[in-house]
């Protein structure tokens, strides 16, 4: 079942509670900090594109890149869409026209990387596009926030369509697992079933700085996301904050 094909054209509806507002709010601070000039921001794994256009308003010039050809539909649908460049790519093997001032990656969706190999590989990209003292900034969910997770379901119905959630951890591996079934109403007035399977990894925090210091990049600083100050063991997603160094 292959992921965020159904579940795009509802993806806003059902995940309303997630602060992207605060989030952007968040990125432009670390900008602001680190010196990152208004220039060119390529955004990984920009889904519907929600940080992309947030970014955008705030002057920046954004690329978005995303996998799936269906969220990327609905970010280019949408009316303040004007001005961007989506670019329907593999974040593991993207490719620009030239060099950016920032590469951002939010919402987790590094976690959807499978192993180790996969965040170098990334992390090497990132480096190799990014400016002179560019910044690559992403957020990671831990192996914290996968635990209280748990195994379980969770189900939501709404007048015009319901999800269920079913999932499975396990911290052996440290994969999360869930399984999303998806009743949409259609013009007919009966509901249409969509069926995907989402596989997230929980990287440790050092195997996330090997990964930038092998990469080539110079971390900068890791952040609870929520409190914007140094994580503890209870923190639920990171940033990490990375310097392109060697142009």
């Amino acid at each position: 079942m292959e992921a965020y094909t159904g579940f795009a054209t509802v993806y806003d509806r059902y995940m309303d509670n997630i602060p992207y507002d605060d989030w952007a709010q968040n990125i432009k601070v670390l900008f602001e900090k680190y010196n990152m000039p208004m220039e060119i921001v390529c955004d990984l794994g920009c889904g519907t594109g929600q940080m992309t256009r947030r970014l955008k308003e705030m002057g920046y010039d954004m690329i978005g890149i995303d996998v799936s050809y269906d969220m990327l539909m609905e970010a280019m649908s949408q009316e303040d869409s004007d001005g961007i460049l989506y670019l329907c790519q593999d974040m593991r093997s993207f490719e620009l026209y030239g060099t950016v001032g920032a590469v951002i990656s939010l919402c987790d969706s590094m976690n959807y990387l499978a192993d180790t190999d996969e965040l170098l590989q990334v992390c090497k990209l990132a480096n190799n596009y990014l400016d002179p003292k560019g910044l690559f900034i992403f957020d990671m969910k831990t192996d914290s926030y996968y635990k209280k997770l748990g195994t379980g379901t969770i189900a939501e119905n709404r007048e015009e369509g319901s999800f269920i959630w079913e999932n499975e951890y396990n911290p052996d591996t440290r994969d999360n697992y869930y399984y999303l079934t998806i009743y949409e109403e259609n013009e007919e007035g009966t509901f249409d079933r969509f069926e995907e399977e989402h596989m997230q990894h929980a990287f440790t925090v050092d195997e996330v700085k090997d990964a930038i210091k092998e990469s080539g990049l110079e971390l900068l600083q890791v952040l609870d996301v929520s409190t914007m100050e140094a994580p503890t063991e209870d923190s639920d997603r990171l940033y990490f904050i990375a310097r392109e160094v060697t142009k």
